[in-house]
Formats: structure tokens, sequence, C-alpha cells
């Protein structure tokens, strides 16, 4: 059991009380986890480090998916970790698996989330930015040569060398990943991303194909590689995006590319709200 003040361990009991009427003035962070998961044991102090920093201005509520198991039915947990973000009674966006702080303080940001300011007395910290991918992978290099045999480090930095586009040490680093780690979902989809990072095998660099676009908008190739160039650094919207022009530009084009690219890019983005935008789209343009 935590001794920190915004961390608690939600029960079948307390969970109304302390989750989702507590939730309607501060947003309350669920975290399902378990003692024999390896991942849980990254995430879990991260997002107790962050309560303890945020001062408040969100509560982490912790759920022992053994312990508790009509809490994680009810939630329907498929795997742990599984974190949900719940405001004024109700599940507003959450992920499965572990991610790194920048990812984490990103996450709360989106919704609002933003470190309460601290007593009086207290010297105000600097001003938090979300790590951007090069700086996730320097941290996670020098984290893992602080602790080369933490495995779910290794993972981390596999998903944010994708984000810099260093597929080809993102792979060696998915194919040495335990068996525990090479089924988790940020692993399985990572492997997909990995489909997509080799399309961009001597492909020019996006700036040069942006350069590209701008001089002739219907230049398909230029715009389906600055699609993937989009998506494999993390950029899901502006890859669709791309892809969706492709459609509606020429469906045909090498042998429907634009709409397979739409079909596997569906497969890799988490965002299930921005899949069902551009499923819709895809399908008025096709039917």
């Amino acid at each position: 059991m935590s001794t920190l003040p915004h961390v608690f361990d939600a029960t079948t009991d307390t969970f109304e009380t302390e989750v989702l009427q507590k939730s309607m003035t501060t947003p309350v962070l669920v975290d399902f986890w378990a003692t024999w998961c390896g991942p849980c044991k990254t995430l879990g102090p991260l997002l107790e480090k962050l309560a303890d920093e945020y001062n408040g201005a969100f509560e982490l509520a912790k759920v022992d998916v053994d312990a508790e198991q009509q809490i994680a039915a009810a939630f329907q947990i498929r795997s742990v970790p599984t974190v949900f973000l719940v405001k004024d009674g109700q599940i507003v966006d959450g992920f499965p698996g572990a991610m790194p702080e920048g990812q984490l303080r990103a996450f709360l940001q989106q919704h609002g989330v933003e470190p309460a300011e601290a007593a009086a007395n207290e010297e105000e910290p600097e001003a938090l930015v979300p790590l951007s991918p090069a700086e996730q992978v320097a941290e996670l290099r020098a984290a893992i040569a602080a602790e080369p045999d933490k495995d779910e480090l290794k993972l981390d930095l596999a998903l944010a060398l994708l984000g810099t586009g260093e597929a080809a040490e993102a792979e060696t680093l998915l194919d040495a990943l335990p068996a525990n780690l090479a089924t988790d979902d940020r692993a399985v989809k990572a492997r997909a991303r990995l489909g997509f990072a080799a399309q961009l095998k001597d492909a020019p660099a996006p700036q040069a194909l942006e350069a590209a676009l701008a001089q002739d908008d219907a230049d398909l190739r230029a715009r389906h590689l600055l699609g993937v160039h989009k998506l494999v650094a993390g950029d899901a919207e502006g890859a669709l995006e791309h892809f969706i022009e492709l459609l509606r530009r020429d469906r045909a084009w090498e042998e429907g590319l634009a709409k397979k690219s739409l079909i596997d890019a569906f497969r890799v983005v988490e965002d299930e709200d921005l899949v069902g935008k551009y499923r819709r789209r895809m399908s008025s343009l096709l039917f």
C-alpha cells in the first residue's frame, strides 16, 4: 500500500466513493496491475511519481486485478497494466501497457491535467514539457545502461526508436524480447509499425517529400511515402489524412495501395475514435 497522499488502493467496497464520486471533482487515473506483471513494475512507480508531483491534480487508484476481480471484470480488463482516466464519473480515455514518462505527461496534458501549484512556501517547479522522440531515446538509453537486465525498458526504447525512424535497431530489440513481453499489446503494434517502416528503405526524407508535394500535389508516390513517414513517427492523423487523400485521387493506383495502407494503418493506430472517423471517410469514397 502506498504512503503517498494522492495514491490509494481501490477495492470493490470503496470504488464508488473513492473513484466514481471523487472523479466528479478531481480526475482519477485507475491503474489495473498484478504482482506477476513485469511491465506493471515499470509503469506503477512512474504513475505514483507523477501523482505525487502533480500535487492533487489527479488521484491515482491502484487496482490489483487478482484481489479485485469484480472491478477488473466490470472494466473488461484483458491485459495488465491497463490504465483508465475517469472524469465526471465516466471513463474518458485509457491505454494498455506501460509507456515512458514523457508520453504519460502528454496523455495527462491532453486531458487538461496539469501539475497543481505547490504551496506558497515551496519553490515553483519548472514548466514541464513532454519529451521529444529523440529525447525519449536518449533518456531510455541512459536508463538501460543503469539497469541492463530490465527488458521493459528495452520495449520502451524500441517504441521510441520507431518514433525517430530507427526501425532496424527497434526490430533487433523486439526480436530479443522475452516471450511475456513479445506478446504485449505494444510489442504487437510495434511489429505492425515495422511493416510500414520497411517501406521507407531508401525513401527520401520527409522534408524532401513535403517539398515535392508543394511543387506537385498530384505526386502520389511522395504523398504515400510521406504518410508512411508520419505513421512511423507517431503522427497517426497526419498519416491517415495523406492515405485518404491518396484514395480520393486514385483508388486504383499501385493496385489499390491507398486502401491497403488505410486498412493496415487502422490495425496500428490506437485511437479508436480517429480510426472510426477515417473508416467512415474511406467508406464514403469507396461506396
